[in-house]
This record gives structure tokens, C-alpha cells and sequence, in this order.
């Protein structure tokens, strides 16, 4: 049954439900719809002009990687997007470094689409593998916390692990699968930022357990450090030429020999779990709506489309049994602990510490810049 004041976008199945930033225009369209063609606007660039900044950046990624091992690193989760820009760099015949996050969730079908890009870019592979006691506490912590953006610890472990070894390696370029036209539709009200360690510790101070040893914070210091000197480039070229996410499916399942997953994120158990059911249980936020609203704005679907899609349940129900009696096992919990949880109010990351800019941390870090640049 639907809220009283309901609303949905007139474009987009974007809607009103736990997302307070949602407003409309006079005909009754979406922030969302008009935020995308904006950002598309600035960041998109397709054609003959994509093609050619795709060519540059490839040439500059060649020059700096002379008498280096590798001239570009990409991290890899066995999903399209990560599988993607392993095809577009073994085009490119770059030497990336690939890295992947073993954060224990990895299904079957995403282990075997790593090995597979692998052997396709018969390239070195760094497998950043986090103590699982750790890893588990963290989550459980933000569990017990009652925040909604638990991915964010798997986002900033690869985040700062990518920064680490492009450095160590002295790689200029990461190249990433982020991407407008299939993830340029996102409330934030859904998400916390990912590079927020103060964030994080600060929760696991408060419901943690076990000492973070292995954990790789990506801190203020380092992001100075990593931002300031090593000045490294994270580049988008998905956003360089069209992106149909289903013409990219059977590109890479013909080239690499990918295997689909069933859905967005689902090559992580913990992440299929986390978007179909604690997400719209405690948090009442069905993110298909997002996705969904994604391919609406960039053409590749049609509004009754999506609305069609979202009528299907979130579960197959024996997959949902099986499932949650898994992710509880490993995380430790029982049944009641569970669900008590999750029936618990949810609260908002801002009642816990937060980062804020580096400039903040740092009020000399302006000064220092102007000297450095005079002696660099």
C-alpha cells in the first residue's frame, strides 16, 4: 500500500519514500531526472571527441609508464563495469596492475569472472585481503549502529589500497568503472562518503570489538599525501563514448567469457543480501528504483519498463531463506540478534564523527602548496 503524499517522479520511478531531498518541478518531474542531465551534460562526452580524449589519456598513460612495469592499475570486483574496463585497456594494450578487495563476500561466479580477466590481460593481479575478524566486526558495528551505507568499508579499502599502490609503483593512472549513464542516479540520503575514516572508526569505536590491524584506513594525512604529492589522476572512460549495459554484457561474456550474476552488485553475497533486503527492511530504500532510473535517463529502457521490473519481488524466496540463514552464520549473529536489529530505528552517520575537508585538518596545507609548486 502506498504513503499518504506518494509521489513519483513523471520520468524516472524515482519517488518520495525515505528520501527527504526529493522535490519536483511544475510538471511534476524530478530532481533527479534534471540532476542527471546536468551532470551527463558536464561529464559525458561521446563521439568523434570521446574517442579522441580516450586516444590522448592513452598516449599519456604510455609516455609516463616508459621503463616502468605498469603505466595504468584498475581494480576488478568480477562485476560489468570493473570486467568492462579490463576490455577497453586490453584494447588500449596498457599495462594496468589489477587489484582486487577479498572482503570474504565473493560469490562463486565473481571468483571465476576475476580469473577470467586476469587470464584475458595475462596481467599481475594484487589480492588485498583484509583479517576476516576484522572485516566481520566492522560490519557487525555498523549493524549494531543502525547507519545505511555498510559498503562504504569495502569502498574505502579499495579506494585507499588503489592510491597506495599506484604510488608505491609510481602509476600515474586509475582508471575506474565509474560511470553516469548506469550510476549517475544515487540519493544522497542512501550513501555516506567513502573516503570518511574518521566515520568509520568512530562507529567501531562505539559497537566494535576486535583491534583493526590489517584494516587499510585511508586517512587525512594520507589523502594529503596521495592528492597533493603523488598527484595521482582517477580517470572515467566509460563516460568517454555510449555505455548500453546490456550491449556491454554480451561484449565481455563473448570476449572475456563473463558470467552474469542476476543483478547489480549481486557478484558479492553480502551486497545482494544488503540492497534486497536489510536496504528496503530497515531502511524502506529499494535501490532497483535507482538503477532503474539510471537506464531510464540515459535511453537504454522506458519508464513502463522499469515499472514492470520493479513488480518482480526483490527475493526469489528460497534464495532469501538461504541467503539470510548464510549472512547471519558468518556474521556471527543469531536469528533474534538479526532481526532486532533490524528492527531497530536507523540513524544517520552524522551522529557520529565525520571528516569534513582536508583543508579543515590542515589550515597551512594552502601556504605549503604555493611554496611547493615555487621549488617543485
Amino acid at each position: 500500500m502506498l504513503q499518504e503524499g506518494y509521489r513519483q517522479c513523471s520520468k524516472t520511478v524515482m519517488d518520495n519514500v525515505s528520501d527527504e531531498g526529493f522535490s519536483f518541478d511544475v510538471e511534476g518531474v524530478s530532481n533527479y531526472w534534471h540532476d542527471y542531465k546536468k551532470v551527463a551534460a558536464e561529464m559525458l562526452i561521446h563521439g568523434a571527441a570521446g574517442r579522441q580524449k580516450w586516444l590522448s589519456t592513452i598516449s599519456e598513460m604510455k609516455e609516463l609508464g616508459k621503463g616502468k612495469k605498469y603505466d595504468c592499475i584498475i581494480g576488478v570486483s568480477g562485476g560489468v563495469d570493473s570486467t568492462y574496463i579490463a576490455y577497453l585497456v586490453k584494447q588500449a594494450k596498457l599495462r594496468p596492475l589489477v587489484v582486487h578487495f577479498d572482503n570474504g563476500w565473493n560469490s562463486e561466479i565473481a571468483v571465476q569472472n576475476i580469473n577470467k580477466i586476469i587470464d584475458y590481460l595475462d596481467a599481475d593481479l594484487y589480492t588485498l585481503v583484509v583479517d576476516w575478524e576484522e572485516f566481520r566486526d566492522l560490519q557487525r558495528a555498523y549493524l549494531k549502529a543502525g547507519v545505511i551505507d555498510i559498503e562504504a568499508l569495502t569502498d574505502h579499502a579499495i579506494i585507499g589500497t588503489l592510491y597506495k599502490l599506484a604510488a608505491k609503483n609510481n602509476i600515474k593512472h586509475v582508471i575506474s568503472g565509474s560511470n553516469i549513464e548506469t550510476e549517475g542516479v544515487l540519493p544522497k540520503a542512501w550513501i555516506h562518503g567513502k573516503l570518511d575514516s574518521e566515520n568509520i572508526k568512530d562507529i567501531h569505536s562505539k559497537y566494535g570489538k576486535v583491534e583493526l590491524k590489517t584494516f587499510p584506513f585511508f586517512g587525512v594525512l594520507k589523502k594529503f599525501y596521495y592528492l597533493n604529492f603523488k598527484q595521482l589522476s582517477f580517470i572515467s572512460p566509460i563516460n568517454w563514448g555510449p555505455y548500453n549495459k546490456e550491449n556491454v554484457k554480451s561484449l565481455i561474456s563473448r570476449e572475456i567469457g563473463w558470467k552474469d550474476y542476476g543483478g547489480k552488485h549481486h557478484e558479492s553475497i553480502f551486497t545482494k543480501f544488503y540492497q534486497n533486503y536489510i536496504l528496503p527492511i530497515k531502511f524502506k530504500v529499494d535501490k532497483r528504483k535507482a538503477h532503474l532510473s539510471n537506464l531510464i535517463c540515459s535511453g537504454q529502457i522506458s519508464k513502463e519498463q522499469a515499472l514492470i521490473e520493479l513488480e518482480q519481488p526483490l527475493y526469489d524466496p528460497n534464495e532469501l531463506i538461504q541467503d539470510k540463514e548464510y549472512v547471519i552464520k558468518k556474521l556471527g549473529f543469531t536469528s533474534i540478534e538479526f532481526d532486532k536489529i533490524l528492527s531497530e530505528e536507523p540513524r544517520s552517520h552524522k551522529e557520529f564523527l565525520v571528516e569534513g575537508p582536508i583543508e579543515r585538518h590542515f589550515t597551512w596545507i594552502k601556504p605549503f602548496k604555493i611554496i611547493y609548486k615555487l621549488f617543485k
